[in-house]
């Protein structure tokens, strides 16, 4: 997909995970639940942030499942 038909929310959820495998890829892990520091990263923190700007286009507010 190019970023000429990516939204400002999409880039960010793009450019945040690129960032979180980059961060893997240097701990040699697969997945951030095999890290030793996930529940105080703030790279994962910020990636989860991004997940949900995109799904809601930045209107804010909670997501029901």
């Amino acid at each position: 997909m190019s970023e000429a038909v990516l939204d400002e929310w999409q880039i960010a959820l793009q450019q945040k995970k690129s960032k979180l495998e980059a961060c893997q890829k240097e701990k040699h892990v697969q997945s951030c639940l095999k890290c030793d520091q996930l529940l105080h990263c703030e790279l994962r923190d910020a990636y989860v942030k991004a997940v949900y700007e995109s799904m809601s286009k930045g209107q804010g507010g909670g997501f029901e499942f």
